[in-house]
Parts: C-alpha cells; sequence; structure tokens
C-alpha cells in the first residue's frame, strides 16, 4: 500500500463522502415564525478544533458565522460586502475605496470620528479593512468583555454612516496619500497596467484606489458632489443580503447569535443582486500581445498570462490546484527544474491568479529572468509549453489528485488555531464563495475526480489565448513607449506575430520535464509522543558542549503533531566585514538554491526549513509535522557540511544580490528612515554602500575558502519545541553535532566572542536630525526616535502603557485631522536592549514641518493624560494586560516566544506574566512622571534623534518652490549629523541586559 494512504488510514478517522477528516455540529434548526433567525446549518470542522460553530441567516437575507470559543484572549468580527471597485461609478474612479475609508469615521449613532478606533483602542483591540475588485472587507478585534459595545459601533457602519462634509473634505487626502504611496510600488503598476491594456469597457480596467483627481478635482470640475455619491453608494450597495457576517466570542453559541440578532437586524435588505462579469477583460482583440514593461526596481520578470473562466464551481474537484501543482512544481522534472538548469531562471510561480473577480479568471506563468535568460525569452516560452504540451498528452493522474486531496485533507484535520482576528477576516468571504456547512472546509476537502474538467481547462493554455509581459529597466526610454495614466509606467505593446504563435504551437516535448514522484515527505506518524516525566513548563538546556547547548521544551498545550527546530550558528567570522558578511549571505542563498529542489515535496506536505544569515552567523529553522522532520534535518545539515559551489549559480545569485542592494534606493521612504536610525544606533553596522563595494571582491575561489573557515568556527545554540519528547531531542542535537564534527576541525569559540552588539546611548538631552535624500519618491518621511534607556520590567511597562495611551490620540490627531498623511505610525524600538518611543509620518509635506507637529501633538500628550479620567487610564491598562498575556495561538507562535528570549540572551520566558504584575501596579502620577522625564521639553533625560528623508523628486517636498516649503516651520537649534561614523565615534554604548534566570554564559566547556 502506498505510503500515503498508509499515512491516512493511521488517523482512524473515515476517508469517504463529507465527512473525511472532519466533523459536523448537528445543529439543522428552522426558527419559530416571527424570529429574526431565518434558519440554522451544520458547519463543517475539522475533529482537532475545540470551538463551536453555527451557521445562520438572518431574515434580512445577512449570511452569518458565529463561533464559540470560551477560551479565547480576544473576540473578533469581520463583515464582507459583497461589492467592490469594478462597481465604481464610471466617473468616480476609487469611489468604493473612498466608502470603506469613511465608514470609519462617524455614524448617527456614533457621530464623533474616532469613537470606534478609541474603544478599540482602550480595549486591547485593533481593526482594519480592504477594498477588493469585487467585494469589500472590514474586520475588528477586542478582549472579550467588550465585544458587545464593539460590536454595536461596528453594526452601524452598515446601518446608519454619516460621511460628514468636512470629513469627507478630508479623508480625501488620505486616499490620495495612500495612493501617492504606492506610484513606485511595481506590484501596483504592473497590476494596473494589466488592467490598462485590457477591455477598457470592462469594469476590470477601472482604477480602483482613486486619488485627489478623481474623487475631488475632476468631479468639482463636472458639478459631481462627491457626497451625494457615497451616500447614494452606500444606499445601493451596502445591503443585508449581499453581506455576510462572522463572529468570534467566549460567549455560548446562543449568547452570540441573540448579539449578533439584536445589532445586525436593521441592516436594510434592499433586494439588490452582486453583479458577475462572465464576458473577459482579454477577448481576443487583446490577446497575441507583448509588452515590455520598465520597473523601478532594477527587476528582470517574465509573464504569461492566459485568459479562463471563473472556475469556483467546481472547488470540490479541483481542475485548478492539479494544474497548478504541476506547473508551478518545483522538484526533479519540473519547468523549474529545467530552466534552472539552463541558467535562465531562479524562481518561477505557475498557477490561477486567485482570488479573482466573478465570472472569469486567469491562469499565470510567472519566472524571474537572469541576464543570460534575457536572451533566451523565446527559448523560455517554448519551454513552457513542452510542459504544457506534456501535461495534454496523456490522461490526468489519478494518483497525483489523490495525492493532493490527502495533503489537503491532512492539512484541515491539523490546521493551527488561528488568530480571532485573522479567522474572521480570512473566513468571512467563504460566505460568500461556498454553501454555509462548508465555510470553513471549501477548498480544502477535494470529493470529486473530474478528469475531464483537468482536460478542458489545459485547452485554455494555448499560445493563441496567451499574453506576454517582459518586465526590465532595458526597455526604458524609447521612442515607442507610452505611459499608464495612474502611475505612469512606462510601457510599449505589440502583436505577437503569427509565425511565433505556430512556433510556440509547434513546441513539442522536451526530454528533461516529467511528472514529479510520489511525495516521500507526506507524514505517517500522526501520534503524540508520550510525555517526559519531568516536563518543564519553559525551555530547558538538556546539552551543553563545547560546540552546542540545547534548549527544549516538550509541547503539552497545542497536542498536535508538529515541532519546530532552530539552530542559531554563530561565528565571529560572520560579520567582521563587509566581505564577510557578504561571503555569507551568498553561501546562504546557494545553498538555499540548491536545496531548493530535495526540499519542495517536504514544503507540500507541511514540512518547511530554511536557513537565514545575521549580524552573528546563520539561523537554520526547521518546522512542520514531527513524523518526518528528523528526514529533512539531517538532509540539510549533511549538504551544509558537504556544500559545493556551483559556478553558474554562483554567478545568478551574485548578481541577484547586486541588484538587491541597489534596489534599496526605491524602497518607500519609511523603510530608509527606520534603515537609517538602525545605522545611527547599532555598533556595529555595515551599510548597503559598503556591502556593495566589498562584493567585487566575492570570487568563488574565495567563497570555496572561506565556507570551511565559517563552519569550523562555531558555536550552536539550538532549541527543539513540540512533539518530541527529551530522547527525541538529545538525538536530533547531538546528530547534528557529529555530522559537524566529522567534517571540521572544529575551534571552539570564547565566551567574549559571543556577546552581543551594543547600542549607541545617546547623551543626556541631545536633538540629533539626521537629513538624507530620495529622488525615487514624491513622499518624505520624519521619524523622530526618543530613547528611554535600557530594557527591565519597569521601564518596559512604563513606555508600553505611554505609547497604549497615546497611539490612538497619535493616528487621529496627525493623519485623521491634521491630514500629515497616510501613513502614521507609534511605536516601540527595541534593539540590543535598549529602548524608545519611535513617532513615523510619511507625508508630502516638508520633514521640518512633520517635526514641528509631532513634537506639538506630544506636547499636549502631557495634559491628555493629566485630565485623563481614572477610569480611562484603568481601560488602557486592562488593554495592554489582555494583549501582553494574549497566548500565542500556534506552536510555533510560541516557539518563536521562546526564541527571541535565547537569542537575546535575556531568558525571561515568563515575561509577559512579570511585567503584566508591575503594569498594574503603576498610577497616572508614574506615567506623568516618566513623561516629564524622558519626553518633555528641555528634560535633562530627553533624548532625540531625529531622521528626516526628503524627497527631490519630481512634485517632492525638496522642490516645491525653490526648496522652500512655505508650510515649513524652523526647529529649534539642532545638532546636525553629517557623517555618521563621526557621530558613533563621539557616543558611549549602553551596557548589555543581563540575563533574567541564572546561566552559564555562552561558550564555556561545561556538559550536562
Amino acid at each position: 500500500m502506498p505510503t500515503l494512504y498508509k499515512s491516512i488510514l493511521k488517523l482512524g478517522i473515515e476517508t469517504v463522502g463529507k465527512n473525511f477528516y472532519c466533523t459536523k455540529i448537528s445543529t439543522n434548526s428552522i426558527k419559530m415564525a416571527g424570529s429574526k433567525v431565518l434558519k440554522r446549518m451544520d458547519v463543517i470542522k475539522s475533529p482537532e478544533d475545540l470551538r463551536e460553530y453555527r451557521g445562520l441567516e438572518l431574515v434580512n437575507k445577512l449570511k452569518v458565522l458565529i463561533v464559540s470559543d470560551p477560551t479565547t484572549d480576544k473576540s473578533a468580527a469581520a463583515l464582507d460586502v459583497n461589492i467592490g471597485f469594478m462597481s465604481d461609478p464610471d466617473k468616480l474612479p476609487g469611489l468604493a475605496h473612498f466608502c470603506e475609508h469613511m465608514l470609519f469615521l462617524g455614524t448617527e449613532k456614533y457621530p464623533i470620528e474616532n469613537e470606534y478606533t478609541k474603544f478599540l483602542s482602550q480595549h486591547g483591540g485593533s481593526s482594519n479593512a480592504c477594498t477588493y475588485a469585487d467585494h469589500t472587507k472590514y474586520f475588528f478585534d477586542v478582549v472579550p468583555e467588550k465585544l458587545e459595545p464593539a460590536l454595536d459601533r461596528f453594526a452601524q457602519f452598515f446601518i446608519a454612516p454619516l460621511f460628514t462634509e468636512d470629513v469627507t473634505d478630508r479623508e480625501l487626502n488620505a486616499v490620495n496619500s495612500e495612493h501617492e504611496k504606492n506610484i513606485p510600488n511595481d506590484t501596483w503598476r504592473l497590476d494596473q497596467l494589466d488592467k490598462h491594456t485590457g477591455d477598457p469597457k470592462h469594469p476590470y480596467s477601472k482604477f480602483g484606489t482613486g486619488n485627489k483627481d478623481t474623487l475631488d478635482t475632476i468631479p468639482k470640475e463636472q458639478g459631481i458632489n462627491v457626497r451625494d455619491e457615497l451616500l447614494k453608494f452606500h444606499d445601493k450597495w451596502y445591503s443585508s443580503n449581499i453581506m455576510a457576517l462572522c463572529v468570534l466570542g467566549k460567549e455560548p453559541l446562543d449568547e452570540i447569535e441573540d448579539m449578533v440578532v439584536r445589532l445586525f437586524s436593521d441592516i436594510k435588505n434592499k433586494d439588490v443582486t452582486s453583479p458577475r462579469w462572465d464576458d473577459h477583460p482579454f477577448t481576443d482583440d487583446y490577446l497575441k500581445l507583448f509588452a515590455k514593461i520598465v520597473p523601478i526596481k532594477d527587476v528582470r520578470n517574465l509573464n504569461i498570462t492566459f485568459p479562463i473562466p471563473d472556475l469556483h464551481e467546481y472547488y470540490k474537484s479541483g481542475p485548478g490546484n492539479y494544474i497548478s501543482h504541476l506547473i508551478g512544481h518545483e522538484g526533479p522534472g519540473s519547468l523549474l527544474s529545467a530552466l534552472k538548469a539552463r541558467g535562465w531562471s531562479s524562481n518561477l510561480f505557475g498557477g490561477f491568479l486567485r482570488p479573482s473577480p466573478r465570472g472569469f479568471g486567469f491562469f499565470g506563468v510567472s519566472m524571474d529572468l537572469t541576464e543570460e535568460g534575457m536572451d533566451h525569452i523565446n527559448d523560455i516560452i517554448v519551454t513552457v509549453f513542452q510542459y504544457i504540451n506534456l501535461l495534454k498528452s496523456d490522461e490526468p493522474q489519478k494518483w497525483i489528485f489523490e495525492e493532493q486531496k490527502n495533503i489537503m485533507a491532512m492539512h484541515f484535520h491539523f490546521k493551527d488555531k488561528e488568530v480571532p482576528i485573522s479567522f474572521v477576516a480570512n473566513h468571512v468571504h467563504n460566505l460568500q464563495e461556498y454553501p454555509m456547512n462548508e465555510v470553513l472546509s471549501g477548498g480544502y476537502l477535494l470529493e470529486e475526480w473530474r478528469p475531464e474538467l483537468i482536460t478542458q481547462v489545459l485547452e485554455y493554455l494555448k499560445p493563441e489565448k496567451s499574453r506576454v509581459a517582459i518586465v526590465a529597466q532595458k526597455y526604458a526610454n524609447r521612442p515607442e513607449n507610452e505611459r499608464e495614466p495612474w502611475y505612469g509606467t512606462e510601457y510599449s505593446l505589440s502583436k505577437i506575430s503569427d509565425e511565433t504563435i505556430q512556433n510556440w504551437n509547434s513546441a513539442g516535448f522536451c526530454s528533461e520535464l516529467h511528472l514529479p514522484p510520489v511525495n516521500e515527505f507526506i507524514p505517517t506518524d500522526f501520534s503524540l509522543r508520550p510525555k517526559d516525566d519531568d516536563i518543564t513548563q519553559h525551555p530547558a538546556i538538556i546539552y551543553d558542549s563545547s560546540l552546542i547547548r540545547l534548549w527544549f521544551k516538550q509541547d503539552d498545550e497545542y497536542k498536535l503533531p508538529k515541532a519546530t527546530v532552530r539552530y542559531d550558528f554563530v561565528s565571529p567570522l560572520a560579520y567582521l566585514d563587509p566581505l564577510n558578511y557578504d561571503l555569507t549571505h551568498l553561501f546562504v542563498v546557494l545553498f538555499r538554491d540548491s536545496l531548493n529542489e530535495y526540499a519542495y515535496a517536504a514544503e507540500i506536505a507541511g514540512l518547511k526549513w530554511d536557513l537565514a544569515n545575521t549580524k552573528y552567523g546563520m539561523v537554520l529553522a526547521v518546522n512542520g509535522y514531527s513524523s518526518k522532520l528528523h528526514i529533512l534535518l539531517e538532509r540539510v545539515i549533511g549538504k551544509l557540511v558537504n556544500f559545493e559551489i556551483d559556478p553558474k549559480r554562483f554567478d545568478i545569485m551574485k548578481e541577484n544580490y547586486t541588484r538587491e542592494l541597489k534596489n534599496f534606493t526605491t524602497a518607500q521612504p519609511y523603510q530608509h528612515a527606520v534603515y537609517y536610525l538602525a545605522m545611527l544606533l547599532t555598533e556595529s553596522a555595515w551599510n548597503k554602500e559598503e556591502l556593495l563595494a566589498a562584493l567585487d571582491q566575492v570570487t568563488v575561489e574565495r567563497l570555496k575558502e572561506f565556507i570551511p573557515s565559517l563552519l569550523s568556527k562555531l558555536h550552536i545554540e539550538g532549541l527543539i519545541h513540540g512533539n518530541f519528547n527529551k530522547a527525541d531531542a538529545l538525538q536530533l542535537g547531538t546528530k547534528v553535532e557529529e555530522q559537524i564534527n566529522q567534517s571540521f576541525a572544529i575551534t571552539p569559540l570564547l565566551p567574549r566572542q559571543l556577546v552581543l552588539n551594543r547600542e549607541i546611548d545617546l547623551d543626556d538631552g541631545c536633538n540629533y536630525l539626521y537629513e538624507i535624500e530620495n529622488n525615487i519618491h514624491r513622499s518624505s518621511c520624519t521619524s523622530l526616535y526618543y530613547q528611554c534607556g535600557m530594557q527591565k520590567t519597569e521601564s518596559n511597562m512604563l513606555l508600553e502603557l505611554f505609547l497604549q495611551i497615546i497611539s490612538e490620540p497619535c493616528y487621529d490627531i496627525l493623519r485623521t485631522k491634521e491630514q500629515l498623511g497616510y501613513m502614521v505610525f507609534s511605536g516601540l524600538r527595541r534593539s540590543n536592549g535598549v529602548q524608545g518611543l519611535r513617532i513615523i509620518v510619511q507625508s508630502d509635506r516638508h520633514p521640518n514641518f512633520v517635526d514641528s507637529r509631532i513634537e506639538e501633538f506630544l506636547k499636549s500628550m502631557l495634559d491628555y493624560i493629566t485630565n485623563m479620567p481614572d477610569e480611562e487610564f484603568k481601560l488602557h491598562k486592562d488593554a495592554l494586560a489582555a494583549q501582553r498575556l494574549e497566548k500565542p495561538k500556534r506552536l510555533s507562535g510560541l516557539s518563536a516566544r521562546f526564541w527571541n528570549e535565547i537569542s537575546n540572551q535575556q531568558y525571561n520566558f515568563d515575561r509577559a506574566q512579570i511585567e503584566v504584575a508591575y503594569l498594574l501596579t503603576i498610577t497616572k502620577l508614574d506615567i506623568i512622571n516618566f513623561f516629564e522625564n524622558f519626553f518633555l521639553e528641555n528634560a535633562k533625560q530627553r533624548n532625540k534623534l531625529a531622521v528626516h528623508v526628503l524627497s527631490t523628486a519630481e512634485g517632492g517636498a525638496g522642490k516645491i518652490d525653490n526648496n522652500v516649503d512655505a508650510n515649513v516651520i524652523e526647529q529649534e537649534a539642532r545638532n546636525k549629523i553629517t557623517d555618521p561614523n563621526v557621530f558613533k565615534s563621539t557616543q558611549s554604548m549602553f551596557p548589555l541586559v543581563q540575563p533574567y534566570i541564572e546561566i552559564v554564559r555562552k561558550g564555556s566547556r561545561s556538559k550536562l
């Protein structure tokens, strides 16, 4: 019997029919006449899922999924309206998106514009929304005790929004700023160009984001009142019969149902029908097109797109899954494998581009291109059609379908518990897409083998039905180029000749291409390991030698057959200088590249691995089903100690890395601000210019010499967490040590070689400014950092509570009221044991002006806190406590917390409980004193470091009015940093935070 069938039968779960890998909640009933609930329905769920579910349809035809989880530490809700930007009025592009923004800003019952966000902030919550082509989604979370009042505020979005005139005018700026942020983003640019080059009469071609021109300037010129149109749009489309709601709470299902009925039954049923577009935007007139597109980043990509029908109705047979699985495969015999062997590509995506709007779809094959690949575009396309021919040449293979079916069912059965807000946001649209009873299982459980559908879909993948795009900067500034109107993307279009189409139709077959082998990584054992007698609450050291120290925690909480393994390969050589960093980086990317073909099958079967380089060396992570984790881990370590460089792949990866470093100039201004602040504050940091310069010295020979040096001068810190016992963990850890010791003459590191980097200690009372220019983006960025000293329980909680109090006012004042920019962020910065407050605003205003407004906001917070009622202050403490005590929903999340303590060498595994206990003792006077010490103007301990990213692009703040912004307010005298290295040489360093528990310093020779 094949391994994959053994793995199913070992579960002891029925594998036939609709109960395949699932259980049902039998709650089918019809409510009595006069009730506001029309019907209840069963919901299929995994046997491992302890939450309770009920499907409802209210009398107003609102579809509802309610979820009861008595153990939840957050409640959440999401509502999906089955209408999106493809339904914008032709004269008002972006209206659906604008409507999404406006619903947050006041309703008849709750008219204060920040009432909703303030309430959530005060009760440990958050919110967001997204506008898609054919639907719009709103969601939030909150502490469980406040679900009902949060739902009340939320429901009013869809019952009686205000759309007040002054708020409407102001929020236009936020929509425009959001669009401005996206203009230099190649993903947005390519997506809109794809729409622009289809049928211009089709709604798919619309500009969904909108900007000030489409929602203000042009409508005014045409006598259109946008506020009136918002009201009309909401009144027409925001109808309960095309809405779906998902609510998760700790209450029993009957109580949640009662809340939903009372609060959402007043949404009007206008009996509208969500539009469906069965006509494809890529009709024959818009096929056989060849586009040459100029990106912002220095990237090279080939994209082939085929129009296809909407396949959603066939979700139980998954013809799209079958084809995507094979064309996008990365194992032996795959399309990617053949292209990599020829040196033409390194990464490939093949699959159905979901979510697609209702009524039509797209199948895409996309890949990056090497320099050599750019010279073989036609050969690559021929190879793509050779693989498609392979799939067409024989009947679809049932064993492949069965393998997919069982893997997907396995993933459904052992699905990790989702964070509440993610759960509701991810499942609410399923109520629109699947029958109510399949809202959890839809898309997971394949039940019908229909090979004829696979054959039919493959017939759409023809040369004459294709569109081809090459994305590369080499096409810039050509006389034939046009520009897409919304993003200004430079491109040219031409028809693919009949001769070329015929050539592709005659592609034939390629001997290198074949179907993948049976997946040997599918788990065969789903049993849970017996508990150790001495199981610990937190990770404990179970092995400590001169080479490796191993931490272990057996899972006794999540009780799934999964595990995570992390190894930190610490070497002083990895970050010794820019050259060594480049060598380490290239070793890592070449290593990942070399194992991709082998490990792809493991990834499909739910077993993932990664190797990443850090300042301290490399971190190896393997996680997923525990059954065969050891096989993958041994193969990875075996390859690591016997790695051989492929010179051809070296050239490709070095060139990719070069472009990656250069492409940083195109990153968002706020990303530049974050990067430069880290450069200024970290003891040792090589900048991208230094790394780029050192790349000239990197050769194959030098890398060959470097790798043994790196791997022979190591200390390994490991963490094993999950479905293993101590004996399993020891075997895994000692096996790694044995494999490395057999291959290298290891030189143990001294304790001083394992000390972490330290952080710059800014002078008391300082006011530094570092200014850089950016000529790519029209937006500038202002980042203000106020250093607050070393991390410890008391200061951690004071800073976190202060941030909790000011975060909502910061967003409301700087973004909503003052409209400084779409991106407004306030948060902690913690690095190397030092922390501070950081406020970032990306704006079209001059950084000096924005800096002054942030300062003014910060100044106003003293009165805000002083006058805050005690009850409101307590709400903030309770909200922060709830947030800090929230438990990770997945084993991998808890592993990440453990790893953070280990890698930072602080080892405070019970940090949340300890710090929240102190939080509850904090008084308002404590926060006021904290504010006066660190943030009050002229305070002795106020240490400010500002980073200004000034736009010198056309239309940017550095170009307006001969570099003089009339709105710029002169700043107070400050020390300007001109040379980061000189600046750092004048500053002292903080000490490192000492371990919370008694522990022998890393690198000691003791053995447990």
